[in-house]
C-alpha cells in the first residue's frame, strides 16, 4: 500500500470524464438510435412468441423451435438491458436515460407476460413423448436440464391462465420495495452532526457508516441519534411496508401451494431449505467467537462500555492507508496469480478493455457491482483509493469473471448462475486478496490493520447477515401463522437478535431496534442468507486452493466458474470441493475467525 495520495476520484460532470476510466457501452451499442431501433424490434418479437402458444407439444421440431427463440430473446435483450440500464446508472439525473431504464423494465413485464403458457405447456407433455421428443431431435437435449426444472416444480406450476395473471400482478408485488426505495432513498432527511473541532458533517445513507467509523466517538453516537430519530419518525409506515412485503410473499407462495415462502424463494434456485437452517444452527453454535470479538473490541478502543455506534471504529489507530487504482489492480493480478496465467490474463482484458466505470462523478449511481454481459461484463465502481476501494474491485471483477466463464463454457439456456453461488467467486477473490497483502507485509500495525479489515467481514457478512436472515425468516413466520407485524413486534424480535448475536459485553442501543427498518436486503425474498452461505463457501474454496494448488484450483474454475447453471447449486459447489448441505464450511470459516482473534490478541499485546 501507498502513502495517501491526491489523485483524482470524483468529477462533477459525466462529460468531465475521461474515456479511458468509463465502460465501453459502444461494444453493445452505437449510438442511442440504434438501442431505439432494437426497442421496436423487440417488442416485434413478442408476437413470435405469443405465435407458440398450445402448440408446444405438438412435436420435437416446435418445441425446439420454441426454445431457440427464447434463447435469442434472452440475448437481445441481455445487450438492450445492459445499455439502458448502465447509461442510466452513469447519471441518475439524466432523466432520458431513466427513461430508456422504464422502457426496459417495460419490456422485462411484457415478456414475461406473453411467454407465460410456456411452462405450464412444457409441464403438460407426457414423460414418454418428451423421451421420443428428445432421441427424434437430440439439439433438445441442450435443454434438458431446463426442462427437468420446470418439470421438477410441477406442483407448484398453473394452468395457463393463472400464470397469466399471477405474471400481471408482478408489478402489484414489487410495490412494497418501490415504495421502500422511495421513503428510504428519497424521502427520508437526516439531521448533520458536528465533531469535535466544530465541522459539520452531512449524514445520508452514503455517509453513514464512514460517520460510525470516526475516531470521535461523540460523532458516532450523534450520527447514529441522527440516523435513528427519523426512522423513529417513520416506523408505523415502515412496519406496513415489512408487512405487505411478508404478505406479498405469502400470497405468491400459498397461490403456487408451498408451505412456506421460505420453501418457495429457495424453491426457485433449487437449494434445500435445510441450508437455511444449517446456516442459522451453525451460527448459533459459535456465538462465543463473536462474543470473543465483541471482548476485544472493547479491549482495544479502551472503553467502560462498547456501544453499537463502536462497531465500525477501526480497532487499530492511525493506519491510514491509500490505495490507488493502478495499484490496487496490481495487488489483484499478483494475489490472484494463484488462479493461473489464464486467469490473470482475463483480468487484465477487463483491465485495458474498459470494462469498468471507474470513478465517480455527480449524479453516478452510488456502491459497486458486476454486470454479467454476453459481449463482456459490465463492472461499476466509484473508487475513491481506500483499502475498501481495492477489495471492491477484487469482489466485483471476481462476478465478472464467472460470468465472462460461464457465458463462454455453457449454453445460453445454462449460462446464467443463480443468486445461492453469486457471491462466492467474488467472496473468494476478496479471500485471496487478504491473504497476499498479509503474506507480503512486514510491519506488525499493517498487519494488525489488514486483519481489523478481515474480522469485520466475518462480523458483518457472516455473523451479521445470518442475523438478517433470522429476522427476515421470523417476520414471514408471523406473516404465515396469520400474526401482525408492526413496529412493535419488529423492534421486539430485532432488538432480541442483536442481544443474541452479540452478547453481554456490548450496550444495545435502544435506537438500534430499529435497524430493521432501513435494510433493503428485505425486499428481495430471503437473500441475506446467501451472503454468508457464499462467504463460507469462497473462505473454505480459497483456503482449499492455497492449501492444495493446482488441482483445487483446476476444479474451482472447471467445476464452479465455467458451470453456470448447468446443475444445482449446491452440486455444483460440491464438484467444486465445498458441500453446502454441511455445516462443515460454515464451521470452517468459524475456525478461522476465531484464528485471527487469536493472532490479534498477540500482535495487540
Amino acid at each position: 500500500m501507498s502513502k495517501k495520495n491526491n489523485s483524482i476520484s470524483s468529477y462533477e460532470r459525466r462529460s468531465d470524464v475521461p474515456k479511458e476510466y468509463t465502460w465501453a457501452l459502444e461494444d453493445l451499442y452505437s449510438s442511442d438510435d440504434e438501442w431505439k431501433a432494437d426497442l421496436d424490434r423487440l417488442r416485434e418479437l413478442l408476437s413470435e412468441i405469443a405465435a407458440y402458444q398450445g402448440t408446444l407439444s405438438q412435436s420435437a421440431d416446435r418445441l425446439l423451435e420454441f426454445l431457440r427463440l427464447q434463447d435469442k430473446i434472452t440475448t437481445d435483450i441481455d445487450r438492450f438491458a445492459n445499455y439502458s440500464m448502465r447509461k442510466a446508472d452513469e447519471d441518475t439525473k439524466n432523466t432520458t436515460y431513466q427513461g430508456f431504464k422504464d422502457q426496459t423494465n417495460g419490456i422485462y413485464v411484457a415478456v414475461s407476460s406473453v411467454g407465460a403458457f410456456s411452462e405450464p405447456e412444457i409441464l403438460a407433455i407426457d414423460d414418454s413423448t418428451l423421451e421420443q421428443f428428445y432421441k427424434s431431435r437430440p439439439e433438445l437435449n441442450v435443454y434438458k436440464r431446463y426442462i427437468n426444472d420446470i418439470r421438477r416444480k410441477r406442483a407448484h406450476i398453473l394452468t395457463d391462465a393463472e400464470e397469466k395473471i399471477l405474471a400481471a400482478a408482478g408489478d402489484l408485488a414489487q410495490a412494497p420495495d418501490d415504495i421502500f426505495g422511495l421513503l428510504n432513498d428519497a424521502d427520508m432527511t437526516f439531521d448533520s452532526v458536528t465533531d469535535i473541532e466544530g465541522n459539520r458533517h452531512a449524514v445520508t445513507h452514503a455517509s453513514f457508516i464512514k460517520l460510525q467509523q470516526n475516531p470521535d466517538r461523540s460523532v458516532r453516537k450523534a450520527a447514529m441519534e441522527s440516523l435513528y430519530k427519523t426512522y423513529e419518525n417513520h416506523k408505523n409506515t415502515s412496519a406496513a411496508l415489512l408487512s405487505a412485503q411478508m404478505k406479498q410473499l405469502k400470497f405468491f407462495a400459498s397461490m403456487r401451494k408451498y408451505d412456506s415462502a421460505l420453501n418457495a424463494a429457495l424453491d426457485t434456485t433449487n437449494v434445500d431449505p435445510a441450508v437455511y437452517y444449517n446456516l442459522i444452527e451453525a451460527v448459533h453454535e459459535n456465538m462465543d467467537s463473536m462474543y470473543r470479538y465483541v471482548r476485544l473490541r472493547k479491549k482495544l478502543l479502551r472503553v467502560d462500555e462498547l456501544h453499537m455506534y463502536d462497531l465500525y471504529a477501526p480497532m487499530v489507530p492511525n493506519v491510514e492507508k491509500a490505495v490507488s487504482y493502478d495499484e490496487a489492480k496490481q495487488n489483484i493480478l499478483s494475489a490472484l496469480s494463484v488462479l493461473g496465467e489464464d486467469y490473470t490474463a482475463l483480468l487484465e482484458e477487463g483491465f485495458n478493455n474498459r470494462w469498468i466505470d471507474i470513478y465517480e462523478n455527480d449524479g453516478k449511481r452510488s456502491g459497486a457491482y458486476s454486470s454479467g454481459a454476453r459481449v463482456h461484463p459490465y463492472v461499476l465502481l466509484n473508487y475513491n483509493n481506500t483499502l475498501d476501494s481495492e477489495f471492491t474491485l477484487a469482489h466485483e471483477m471476481g462476478h465478472a469473471i464467472h460470468s465472462y466463464l460461464s457465458n463462454k463454457n455453457q449454453p445460453i439456456i445454462d449460462s446464467d448462475y443463480v443468486i445461492f453461488v453469486a457471491e462466492v467467486a467474488s467472496t473468494c477473490n476478496e479471500a485471496l486478496l487478504m491473504q497476499y497483502l498479509l503474506k507480503n507485509t512486514t510491519d506488525k500495525m499493517e498487519r494488525a490493520y489488514l486483519i481489523n479489515y478481515f474480522l469485520e467481514q466475518f462480523r458483518t457478512t457472516l455473523y451479521r447477515q445470518t442475523m438478517f436472515a433470522e429476522f427476515e425468516l421470523k417476520m414471514s413466520e408471523l406473516v404465515q401463522k396469520g400474526e401482525s407485524v408492526n413496529s412493535e413486534t419488529a423492534c421486539s424480535i430485532y432488538y432480541d437478535l442483536l442481544k443474541l448475536y452479540f452478547g453481554e459485553d456490548i450496550t444495545i442501543d435502544p435506537q438500534l431496534k430499529l435497524e430493521w427498518a432501513r435494510i433493503p436486503h428485505f425486499y428481495y425474498n430471503f437473500y441475506v442468507y446467501q451472503y454468508a452461505t457464499g462467504f463460507s463457501a469462497a473462505i473454505a474454496l480459497s483456503q482449499k486452493m492455497l492449501k492444495e494448488g493446482e488441482p483445487a484450483v483446476k476444479a474451482y474454475k472447471e467445476k464452479f466458474l465455467s458451470a453456470g447453471c448447468s446443475k444445482d447449486p449446491v452440486a455444483i459447489l460440491k464438484d467444486a470441493g465445498v458441500d453446502m448441505s454441511t455445516k462443515a464450511p460454515i464451521e470452517e470459516a468459524l475456525n478461522l475467525f476465531d484464528g485471527l482473534i487469536d493472532e490479534m490478541e498477540e500482535l495487540m499485546k
